[in-house]
């Protein structure tokens, strides 16, 4: 994966919104190599009013300790990766689901 002075963070998004029961935060952080190749990434949606624990961290996909993980209401699983747009575009329409 690469050390992270080797990397460059490419995307680092974060938006907040209103929702039936307070504010929720999307948030999107994406590191690359020298070849542009998105090799650790970080996707959450944050709604502390719904679950306090894991600050706030409803939905969750990340690779920050070397395996692909899911992470749903503070339970962790592991995920099949099949690339980082796959994964993104598995985020957001789970999260969409979510805010409906």
């Amino acid at each position: 994966m690469g050390r992270r002075g080797e990397l460059r963070k490419e995307t680092d998004y974060e938006t907040r919104f209103r929702c039936a029961g307070g504010i929720g935060i999307l948030r999107e952080e994406v590191w690359v190599n020298g070849k542009d190749e998105a090799v650790q990434y970080n996707l959450a949606l944050l709604l502390p009013h719904l679950f306090r624990r894991d600050k706030g961290r409803v939905l969750g996909y990340d690779n920050a300790h070397g395996t692909h993980e899911r992470h749903f209401m503070g339970e962790v699983k592991p995920v099949p990766f099949r690339g980082y747009p796959a994964t993104a575009r598995r985020f957001y329409r789970e999260a969409e689901a979510i805010r409906r």
